[in-house]
């Protein structure tokens, strides 16, 4: 019964969460970008977000976990690549229902269905997935490296590119998420390092959770 409702999850995940961001894609290209440099600006832009980058590899991994369901064990090099996806899609929905939800953005910079798939269902995907899915292995405190390290590299791609690479639209410097904009933010670098550590600590006791989960002992199939 677990395993079929792993295939369901995996098969209706991959499918909705991957239609979300070639929905979001288009609106973005279709509202920002009127010639070529700004579709390559607003490209790059829309890969940018950690949310789009995490929805992405939650398609990665529910698309190849279709065809790894019939093992009866999964490598731990592969359990830690879906604990890692976990983690970043929980961590996804945790921060933008908290944080960004009640931000207003311009009428139209959204596609409804598609932001509620990648902030709110994507994220219920994967952790409903990581706990009822059969196969997974124990993973270690240690295999929390694995986990944060992507983020870390993420932030500093991210501060690194909006302090180097101007907007062609406004000539201001571009940051996907309000938070992490020294220029706007209330005390500069300071507002913005108080942000990236405290996301950076969701990330982390996330992590550990749903490294305990995966350490806990696993029910008859």
């Amino acid at each position: 019964m677990r395993r079929v409702l792993a295939y369901i999850l995996r098969i209706g995940g991959s499918i909705a969460i991957a239609a979300a961001v070639a929905a979001q894609l288009r609106l973005s290209l279709n509202n920002e970008a009127s010639g070529e440099g700004e579709v390559g600006f607003v490209t790059q832009n829309f890969f940018s977000f950690f949310t789009i980058e995490s929805n992405v590899v939650a398609v990665l991994v529910l698309f190849v976990g279709i065809f790894t369901l019939s093992r009866s064990n999964e490598s731990r090099g592969w359990s830690l690549v879906r604990a890692a996806a976990t983690t970043y899609m929980a961590t996804t929905g945790v921060v933008y229902n908290l944080l960004l939800r009640g931000i207003e953005l311009p009428q139209g910079a959204t596609v409804p269905w598609s932001n509620e798939v990648l902030h709110v269902i994507g994220p219920v995907v994967l952790v409903l997935d990581w706990l009822i899915a059969p196969g997974r292995r124990p993973l270690g405190a240690t295999a929390l490296w694995g986990i944060v390290a992507f983020p870390i590299l993420w932030a500093g791609y991210t501060l690194a590119r909006g302090a180097l690479v101007l907007d062609p639209r406004t000539d201001l410097p571009w940051y996907p998420y309000p938070f992490l904009n020294p220029d706007t933010s209330a005390n500069g670098y300071y507002s913005v390092g108080f942000y990236v550590v405290l996301i950076g600590m969701v990330i982390g006791v996330v992590g550990a959770g749903v490294l305990w989960v995966s350490r806990a002992r696993r029910r008859n199939r």
